[in-house]
């Protein structure tokens, strides 16, 4: 997985185009992740105890991985990674614009 948690990213396809946010939880085996502020649909929920009342709840619903593109924390712009072999003999992830890591 290119993309980590608390990454920013920046929705690239789908009804919320253009809008970014940071990753909040990413589901490995669907391939999606969900995103602070985008793909926020209202659920209705029941009052559960006598006298209190419904409310309709704005929740963040996952969207496919390939909607989202990264945003380089260094030179800001959207981009690819890319990985290298770090000076410690680790992978690094890697702006493909900047050659910065990530």
């Amino acid at each position: 997985m290119r993309i980590k948690k608390n990454d920013k990213v920046k929705v690239i396809a789908g009804k919320d185009t253009g809008k970014s946010g940071k990753i909040l939880n990413i589901i490995n085996s669907k391939g999606k992740v969900v995103v602070e502020g985008v793909n926020i649909i209202k659920k209705h929920v029941r009052p559960k105890k006598d006298g209190e009342k419904g409310q309709r709840v704005e929740i963040a619903v996952p969207i496919d991985i390939s909607n989202v593109m990264l945003i380089c924390p260094s030179c800001s712009k959207e981009t690819r990674v890319g990985y290298q072999i770090g000076e410690d003999g680790k992978k690094v992830r890697v702006c493909k614009k900047c050659k910065k890591n990530i």
